[in-house]
Parts: structure tokens; sequence; C-alpha cells
């Protein structure tokens, strides 16, 4: 085990070490939410509404954190949510987070806003999946898709929760802006925080080059110091449903729309050719009090019994996957805490985050008496859109 590694019990511990590590800036872009935070805790909050009611005396000597999804089996019932410009914390970011979740198999989602082609993700690991954020322009939308076609992605995940662009403050009281801002407070950021600065942006720089934005569109996007960025994060006000049905009959694998939170915009995905939907309000990022994922999870796991409902936002211990799962999702995704993880200990440290969290996973379903993911039920839980009564 890496240095320091043996003092990261949990994903939580990641957050403490990269809080250390990261320039101020950078961290904050990381882990803050918006405005008031008020969505960002909660998503925190919601798992307390929710207690187990285990049953005892189970043989639970076979139990198995396998979860098939999409008809690949994958050793846990979750994965890596899509976070922007990852290589801007840790070095290649993307690139080592997509290496750890194949070596422990489970799945990736590469970020739309990334500083590292989609092209070398997908190289190296061709499980991974693909998240666009996109504007409701066909040709832009057609010359993506046709793009990421020819690479070995085989599942499309399209986030339609950006519609404009999120009011994040604390960005901009710690100094994070997009495009990046050098000056003399960054500098010193810097300067304070050596392993970032010799380990992340100075061999990124050395070795790669300035990183731009690389797959937006089509085409290489802008780098991150030009003030061009800001024409590519502009409001995406005119993606509708239709665009939705344009990539379905353009995209021959499987297809995902990310930031549901209303059972009708979940109906309205399936109508549109979505093989599944991921319930999520962007980790807190985007609308400040918008419902927590947990909330509404049950009523749109009801309202689309036919494909896989996912979910993210906020997960942190085996604990909150395993409600998730006892509700009716089929799988869950975490962000933050594997760019952290990336971040202070590159590969080996996301393998233990997703390690750690599997072993939570596999210690709560011998707690609660059942042997598989697919054994977990509403019937486990007391809580809002539970029934403690029921039996599976």
């Amino acid at each position: 085990m890496s240095r320091g590694m043996d003092r990261i019990l949990n994903l939580d511990d990641f957050e403490v070490a990269a809080r250390r590590h990261l320039p101020a800036p950078i961290f904050a872009y990381v882990s803050g939410g918006v405005e008031r935070n008020q969505s960002l805790r909660a998503n925190f909050r919601a798992f307390e509404d929710y207690e187990f009611i285990p049953r005892v005396l189970v043989d639970t000597t076979r139990r198995s954190a396998a979860t098939t999804l999409f008809g690949k089996e994958w050793s846990a019932p979750f994965g890596i949510a899509p976070m922007g410009v990852s290589a801007l914390s840790a070095y290649r970011g993307d690139l080592v987070q997509t290496q750890g979740a194949r070596a422990e198999n489970v799945p990736m989602i590469m970020s739309g806003s990334s500083l590292i082609r989609l092209e070398d993700v997908a190289q190296a690991n061709p499980d991974a999946w693909f998240q666009a954020y996109l504007p409701g322009i066909d040709e832009h939308i057609v010359g993506l898709v046709d793009r990421v076609k020819a690479t070995a992605f085989q599942t499309l995940v399209i986030t339609v929760d950006v519609a404009v662009s999120a009011n994040r403050e604390n960005n901009v009281r710690a100094g994070f802006s997009t495009p990046l801002r050098p000056g003399p407070r960054l500098a010193w950021q810097g300067i304070t925080h050596p392993r970032w600065l010799f380990g992340t942006f100075l061999k990124t720089i050395a070795k790669h080059g300035m990183p731009h934005f690389e797959n937006n569109l089509a085409t290489r996007g802008a780098p991150i110091l030009s003030s061009s960025v800001n024409r590519m994060f502009s409001d995406r006000a005119n993606l509708a449903w239709r665009h939705i049905r344009l990539i379905r009959d353009r995209w021959p694998g499987r297809l995902v729309v990310k930031g549901v939170l209303d059972p009708r915009d979940a109906r309205l995905a399936i109508d549109n050719g979505a093989d599944g939907v991921i319930v999520s309000n962007h980790g807190g990022r985007q609308l400040d009090g918008s419902v927590s994922p947990m909330r509404v999870l049950p009523a749109i796991v009801k309202a689309c019994p036919e494909i896989p409902v996912m979910i993210d936002s906020g997960f942190r211990r085996g604990t909150d996957v395993v409600k998730a799962l006892a509700l009716g999702a089929k799988f869950v995704f975490i962000g933050r805490p594997f760019n952290y993880a990336a971040s202070i200990g590159g590969e080996a440290a996301v393998r233990r985050g997703i390690a750690l969290l599997r072993e939570e996973v596999m210690r709560d379903m011998g707690m609660l008496g059942v042997n598989t993911t697919a054994e977990l039920h509403p019937g486990l839980l007391a809580g809002p859109g539970a029934s403690p009564a029921s039996s599976a």
C-alpha cells in the first residue's frame, strides 16, 4: 500500500487528504455546490430519512456485490460518475480514473468537459461510457455523436440539467474560473501546494502542452486559459426532446439520459429512445434547492419498470448505495471521492476507493441478511417510499 493510503479508511477520507493537497481554487471547484449549497446538503441528509430493518439468522456466506447492468456483470453496483476537468486536479485524471475502474471492473463515465481526448480514454478502457454536454444545434450534435461512434464507447450519456450555466459563487470566491486566469493569487496557491504544482500542473504542461477542452464538440476545443472557453459553456436552453430522438436515430449503442428528477421526464426519455436514466441533481451543482434524487427515486422507478434506473449525487458510504438499491435503483454513480482519490494517489488510490466501498456494500449486505443485490427491496427500509411490511 502506498504512502498514506493506510490512513484512508473510507471515501470521506479522500476529501480530507485532497483538501490539503489541492490548491484552494481547484478544491473549491470539485467540492462546491451552488449559491447556498442547499441541494448539496440535502443530498447527504436524504440518506438519514431511511433506516434499515435487517433480517437475522440468514446464511449470507454466499453473498456477492456483483451486479449486471446492460448485459455486463460488474464487480459492484456502483461506478464512477463524470467530473469535468479532472486532469486539472490529478495528473491525467480521466485516464487514471478509467484505468482504476477497468482494473476493478466497475463502469466509469468520462465527462464531455474533459481535458483529455475521448479517443484516449476509450482506448484505455473500452468499457467506459462517454457523457456529453450538447447545445441544441443539430450539426454540432451529429458531429460529436459521429466522433464518439468511431471509438470503442458503447454507452452514450446525455446530461440534460444544464440548460444554463449555474451560479457557482464559491468558485469565484476561491479564485477558480473558466477560463483559468493566472495571477498572483493562483501563483501563490501553486507555490504553497508543490506536490500538485510539480506532480500535476507543470508535469502536464511539460509532457502534453497547455490543456484544451477536448470533447465538447467534434473538433478540439479552446485551451483552458483562452477567453473563448466561455462560448463552449454558453446557454444550452435550446436543447429539446427532439434532439434526444435525433441522437437515438444516429447512435447505435446504449443511450442514457442523465439529470432527470421528474417521473414525467423519465417517461419522455424512454419515449424518445433512452435505454436508461440517471436520477441526478448534478451533485447539487446546478439549480440550488432542487430535490435530492433519493426523494424522487421511488416514483421514477415505479414510472419506468422497463429500463434500468440509475442514480448519483451525494453517495459516500456502502449504506448509501444499499439504500438506493433497496428503493429500486439498478446502479449508483459517485463522482467527487474518486476525483479526490486520483489527485492524491493516482490509479492506486482510485482502486483503493473502489475496493473500500465494495467491502462496505458486502458488509452491509451481510448484516441485512441478503446474498445478492437483486435481493434488496423496499421492505428492508423504514422511510418514505419504503414498505416495511412487504417481503421479497
